[in-house]
């Protein structure tokens, strides 16, 4: 147990004492601190500019009636001898002003004071400037309306604002001085306006003495902060000593003598040592921290600061030191002082150790919570950018050259889709795996997100690194995945861009591999693209194109064109089918195969399904019978929850008879619930309304979907029909098969993308119900579809 020595009357002379009085001065905020001119001190950064803030808002109730009462005498004091709207504009702004110091207030006090970022001084002491720049508004534009005396009342009311501000504002004094200087300095300039040099001189004497008062009382207030973290400090001290016999705490008392030997060893040391307390008493302080590395002299840093402290019998504090006990390992931290004999011999040191072990692991476990993805055990996102950062100061230091590659799977969506969530993620482990290995040591790889990975190559000599690693990527992630008992495969697309050519930020680079991945997804995935700078302004005409696209319903720049449908056996008109084009300004007609995908990733698409869907009813509704009308159904209206009632409310409105009318689905609606989709397609169904599988046979579950709902129209990919018109046997197999099947089933079935004769003359025969292409019919416009009925029409007449 440490004894302290005794209290005998006598005043002992401390060498260290003016070191610490002068490392106490250090810690008090200075006064360009306090003004956000220069860093607090690291003991009080997080308290300081909470007790500025608190200081200064316990005088707000009081400033802001007094700020009421002077706007009251101003428009009293000049009321008839200034302009009413000038007095009006000023008035506003006045209680204006009022309003931001108010709502700052109240956040500040939600906080409770703490959290405040140093930036809130300027913040305010701008606030303040502003207030002050308000209230020279009278003094130079008020008072030369007035007469000697309404200048000497207005003066009056000023003083009683200066006096305020420099005793509720000390605490900031920034804010303090600037509204001093500016009031003080329009109060001068109305007394010289007044004609009076001797008040001039008057006024800025006084309004220097309240800035030289506001300083001197924010030096106080930051020597008060010290003193009040040292009565802290005591407090804190004297509490650790009355819980000396508390077993259940994790801080102790130490010291040791002049040769660094522990002595006086308290039964917390020891507990906490893991060793008994005799066994500990004249041990090498040193020693026992070093554990097993004493003899090897590889000891932790941290202990040779340690050494260097005791060697110039400096004091120190908070030193965190690895230490092993009982085979695991802890971290204590250390804080310690010098001690002294009455005669100011040396005696050794005395401190203070807190097992700082369960912190350490916290914090250890958040910084890889934070860095690491839980998932694959990889950087995440943030390392990433971190790491990135690093390399592009290395760049532009030793003129070196990065590459950052970004990989996205391919078909990785499909397996969430159909095998759920939890094989996905045993797929990106397994991902993770290989990218790992196959990175290496030559590259850093991470995971960004979702199922996308990136990689950097710190150092690279030329484009054959990348393009060899960007391969070999590509070929490990190709390779199949045995993922309970399923065999997965999926691809991968790597997109490229090296800095600092393709980027001088990570934040370029990263938006250039991003974009040169996307162009390898593109070009049909499983390769890798390197950045060039086609792509970057290839980006920005699709963002132009997508804030086109959003207004384009709004400014009429859609329509709905109609390609006809023709029944193979009669070659009679059996309807039309509703499609969308766009036509900009700017980008002229646009692809529907370009914009749709745009449309997609914006989420726009079900606003302008919904708008076809309109558009092609009320214009059906006036076909002549029996012509129906086919619209494709994407998977963001099936799944939109008022589609039912929608549907409804549309039929209705425009007398269509649902019979007439044909939605058409893609079958990978089926993937990402296939219960739900046929509960939705069954609900449509029971409205009436056909319904048709678009481009049957080149999904995974064609069959399926017919089992699990009623179509009444499968429509053939044209990739069926062009490969059997080219004579290729299975392609003209499976066609027959298709036909024979939808047949049995009573489903009608459509021929997609017709274009010659010999493929109308084919699907005739193997028995197709019927035909679309642009041999029988490009999409017309909503006036040639008309002008076809009234031509028609006149036929039969004349008939």
């Amino acid at each position: 147990m440490i004894t302290l020595p005794r209290y005998d009357g006598r005043v002992t002379r401390n060498p260290n004492r003016d070191a610490d009085s002068r490392e106490e001065a250090g810690d008090t905020p200075s006064l360009a601190a306090l003004m956000g001119f220069a860093p607090l001190p690291a003991a009080l950064s997080e308290k300081v500019i909470g007790a500025q803030f608190r200081a200064v808002d316990r005088m707000i109730a009081f400033r802001i009636a007094l700020g009421l009462l002077s706007i009251a005498f101003v428009l009293i004091l000049y009321w008839g001898a200034a302009p009413l709207w000038l007095l009006a504009v000023w008035s506003v702004a006045s209680l204006a002003s009022i309003v931001p110091p108010m709502r700052s207030f109240f956040a500040r006090r939600a906080s409770q004071y703490e959290g405040l970022p140093p930036g809130m001084l300027w913040m305010h002491a701008i606030g303040m400037a502003l207030q002050g720049l308000l209230w020279a508004g009278p003094m130079l534009l008020l008072a030369p309306k007035g007469s000697v005396l309404e200048v000497a009342s207005l003066w009056t009311m000023t003083t009683c604002l200066l006096a305020a501000v420099a005793m509720g504002f000390h605490a900031t004094p920034l804010a303090a001085g600037l509204f001093l200087t500016v009031v003080g300095g329009a109060s001068v300039q109305m007394m010289l306006r007044a004609g009076s040099r001797e008040l001039a001189v008057t006024v800025a004497a006084f309004s220097l003495l309240m800035l030289l008062t506001s300083l001197r009382q924010a030096r106080q207030f930051g020597r008060q902060i010290t003193t009040d973290r040292q009565l802290a400090d005591k407090r804190e001290t004297v509490s650790l000593l009355l819980g000396e016999h508390d077993d259940n705490r994790t801080d102790w008392l130490w010291q040791i003598d002049t040769a660094r030997r522990l002595t006086g060893v308290t039964r917390q040391f020891a507990r906490i040592a893991g060793v008994e307390a005799e066994a500990l008493e004249g041990r090498s302080l040193l020693e026992l921290l070093a554990g097993p590395a004493w003899e090897s002299g590889q000891i932790d840093q941290v202990l040779h600061d340690i050494a260097a402290k005791f060697k110039a019998r400096e004091g120190f504090a908070n030193l965190l030191v690895p230490v092993e006990v009982n085979g695991s390992r802890r971290w204590w931290e250390l804080s310690a002082s010098p001690r002294m004999d009455e005669g100011g011999a040396f005696l050794g040191y005395r401190g203070v150790g807190v097992d700082m072990t369960v912190q350490r692991e916290t914090e250890d476990r958040f910084h890889r919570l934070a860095r690491f993805d839980p998932l694959t055990q990889l950087p995440n996102r943030l390392h990433l950018t971190e790491a990135l950062g690093e390399a592009v100061e290395a760049m532009r230091r030793w003129n070196t050259r990065s590459a950052f590659l970004m990989i996205d799977l391919d078909r990785f969506k499909a397996v969430n889709d159909t095998l759920g969530h939890h094989v996905g993620d045993k797929l990106l482990e397994q991902v993770a795996s290989r990218l790992r290995d196959t990175c290496g040591s030559r590259a850093f790889c991470g995971r960004l997100g979702g199922d996308e990975f990136a990689v950097l190559m710190p150092d690279i000599r030329d484009a054959a690194e990348i393009e060899g690693l960007a391969s070999a990527i590509i070929d490990r992630l190709s390779q199949p995945y045995e993922v309970e008992h399923h065999t997965l495969f999926v691809g991968a697309s790597v997109g490229s861009a090296t800095g600092p050519r393709d980027g001088t930020s990570a934040d370029e680079l990263i938006r250039s591999a991003d974009l040169a991945m996307y162009r390898a997804k593109e070009e049909g995935g499983g390769r890798h693209f390197a950045y060039v700078g086609s792509l970057h302004v290839e980006a920005e005409d699709r963002r132009k194109m997508e804030m086109a696209l959003r207004s384009a319903i709004e400014n009429g720049e859609l329509r709905v064109e109609y390609q006809p449908v023709v029944n193979s056996t009669s070659g009679d008109l059996d309807g039309f089918e509703a499609l969308l084009r766009w036509h900009n300004p700017e980008f002229g007609e646009v692809a529907p195969s370009r914009f749709l995908r745009i449309a997609e990733e914006a989420r726009l698409l079900a606003a302008l399904d919904a708008w076809v869907l309109k558009t092609a009813c009320q214009e059906a509704a006036r076909w002549p019978l029996p012509l129906r009308l086919s619209i494709n159904l994407s998977p963001e209206q099936l799944w939109d929850a008022d589609l039912i009632p929608r549907l409804e409310a549309l039929l209705q409105g425009t007398g269509l008879d649902p019979r007439r009318l044909e939605l058409e689905v893609m079958e990978s609606i089926f993937t990402r619930d296939g219960s739900e989709a046929v509960r939705r397609l069954e609900q449509v169904g029971a409205l009436g309304i056909g319904l048709a599988l678009d481009d049957f046979g080149t999904g995974y579950s064609s069959l399926g979907c017919l089992a699990r709902t009623r179509f009444r129209t499968i429509k053939i990919d044209r990739s069926f029909v062009a490969g059997a018109a080219a004579g290729q046997e299975e392609h003209v197999a499976i066609l027959r098969a298709l036909i024979a099947m939808a047949t049995s089933l009573g489903i009608e079935t459509t021929a997609e993308g017709v274009e010659t004769e010999r493929e109308v003359e084919l699907v005739r025969r193997v028995g197709c119900t019927r035909l679309q292409g642009y041999y029988l019919g490009r999409s017309m416009r909503v006036e040639d579809v008309r002008r076809l009925f009234t031509r028609n029409a006149r036929q039969s007449d004349a008939a």
